[in-house]
């Protein structure tokens, strides 16, 4: 994946904003919540987590696309290798970090919506 198609899925999040981390192009919720950043090597994004013990799972059982560095030990974060990393796998690391970082109140609303234009189309298909 490339970060632009990164940036892409994150902007179906609400309010979602692209910014900058350590000097680096990021995605955060309201501009202040950290959910996504591209790593200082342009081939690399780092995805925040809601705990290390899912850091540890993602490394040992997807090492070719998860990894970490002695930076990111014991820290909410994992790190993810864009040539092997698929929009699935994107969509959902962002989501969850979105449920993690998001007030309560917009993560509400998002699903919300979610279940609104779910029962949208199943009304259509009737």
């Amino acid at each position: 994946m490339k970060w632009e198609a990164i940036v892409k899925l994150a902007r179906e999040l609400p309010e979602v904003d692209l910014g900058t981390s350590y000097g680096t192009p990021a995605l955060k919720v309201r501009g202040k919540k950290l959910l996504a950043r591209l790593w200082e090597d342009g081939e690399t994004v780092v995805f925040m987590l809601e705990s290390v013990d899912l850091q540890e799972i993602l490394t040992e059982t997807q090492p070719e696309l998860y990894f970490i560095t002695d930076h990111y030990r014991g820290w909410p974060a994992v790190l993810a290798r864009l040539a092997r990393l698929r929009p699935v796998e994107c969509r959902e690391r962002l989501e969850a970090a979105f449920r993690e970082q998001a007030p309560v109140t917009l993560v509400r609303r998002f699903d919300d919506a979610r279940v609104s234009r779910g029962e949208r189309a199943r009304a259509g298909k009737r």
